[in-house]
């Protein structure tokens, strides 16, 4: 039998009036409510109120464990909402939770999209660069946000990083008698709770392996673009893996990776200011969240990092790196490296003979002006070793 002190209740700007009979029976028996003012005072929750925190944090909620507690959510606590960072501290038996309809349910049914096919996005806590993986040419949005001057913070970011042309639909106070829809950028002031609806019709990024480089702040120092698509297909992303990027230049490898389906990056980069423009490239992709850059030399500190699936070596391997790397890498890792110089090139061959694996010879010219006419121009040569631990 459960008997949980922990309730979470999805509440929608309708206010008690939308609230099933549970809900209404978990705040009567509730020695404290937590939420935001505004989900308090639609409820008024008097004596009883308590706002969250800010910044956010679920420990003042996890100090009255055994105690009859109600969390106010706005629509459902699972979709953006504060259950997913309780669930962390709770076991089972703790918690139940009355969800209310969410402002995509409401917004999709509003507008008569398939919510099936349209991103939900939560930018209301995130910023605009989520969004810069996913537009694209018939891209359907909706996105949370944080109050009404981002709105028009949304149509300026959307300008500026290639979709001039999206078209915008501007939700506030869905779902109760305020609710205001308006095409476009509204007129006048904008009330939270507001969301967005995007309709993209410009292109977006391309979704294969090897982006242009001047999408990339860099120093030269750069896995080129028709390098990066063959060195993306050798450490082969899958969903749920991590990589180890190590001499992370301008984190173009790590990036492409993330785009590409891979779910964590630890990259190393010993220089601060190629770390700093990786960092830069990183955000710029809105992939912060799903990477983390060390200013670190390897091989010192791998062994903290989590277990990788596959490691890309771009540049500095070594004796010590290579048999460092073959001592913590889990069987079944994958392991790219690219070697320029002829010392690494050596290495490189002398490992592949003692464990085998793939090498593979990247030779690439581009014309270049020679008097009045043109030549090939050819690149430094690139030998490429990839292997399975």
């Amino acid at each position: 039998m459960r008997d949980p002190w922990l309730t979470l209740i999805g509440l929608g700007e309708d206010g008690p009036a939308g609230l099933s009979s549970a809900s209404h029976a978990a705040l009567a028996a509730a020695k404290v409510i937590f939420g935001g003012p505004r989900h308090l005072d639609l409820i008024g929750a008097g004596d009883k109120a308590q706002p969250w925190p800010v910044p956010y944090d679920p420990m003042p909620v996890l100090a009255h464990r055994g105690s009859p507690t109600v969390v106010l959510a706005s629509g459902d606590p699972f979709w953006f909402g504060a259950g997913g960072s309780l669930m962390a501290h709770l076991s089972a038996d703790e918690w139940t939770s009355h969800p209310a309809l969410s402002t995509f349910q409401l917004a999709a049914n509003r507008l008569g999209w398939r919510l099936e096919e349209t991103l939900c996005l939560g930018l209301h806590a995130a910023p605009f660069t989520r969004l810069r993986p996913v537009l694209g040419k018939g891209v359907r949005a909706i996105c949370t946000l944080r109050d009404g001057a981002a709105v028009g913070e949304l149509a300026a970011w959307l300008a500026a990083n290639g979709h001039q042309n999206a078209r915008l639909t501007i939700l506030q106070r869905l779902g109760g008698p305020h609710e205001s829809i308006t095409r476009g950028l509204p007129a006048g002031p904008v009330s939270a709770p507001v969301s967005a609806a995007i309709e993209a019709t410009d292109p977006g990024l391309p979704r294969t392996s090897g982006l242009p480089d001047e999408l990339f702040q860099h120093d030269g120092q750069i896995t080129k673009r028709p390098v990066r698509a063959l060195t993306l297909s050798a450490l082969a992303p899958r969903q749920g893996e991590t990589l180890w990027d190590i001499g992370a230049g301008s984190g173009s490898i790590g990036i492409e990776w993330l785009l590409a389906g891979g779910a964590r990056v630890e990259a190393l980069e010993a220089d601060p200011d190629r770390a700093a423009r990786a960092l830069g490239n990183v955000d710029a992709f809105g992939l912060g969240h799903r990477h983390r850059l060390h200013q670190a030399r390897a091989p010192e500190g791998l062994e903290a990092l989590p277990r990788p699936d596959a490691v890309f070596v771009g540049g500095g391997a070594s004796e010590a790196l290579l048999g460092q790397l073959w001592e913590v890498m889990p069987a079944g890792t994958r392991l790219v490296i690219n070697a320029v110089t002829i010392e690494t090139e050596a290495l490189v061959v002398d490992w592949s003979a003692r464990l085998g694996g793939s090498l593979l010879k990247i030779e690439l010219s581009e014309p270049a002006t020679l008097g009045r006419k043109r030549a090939w121009r050819a690149a430094l040569p690139i030998l490429q070793w990839s292997v399975t631990r």
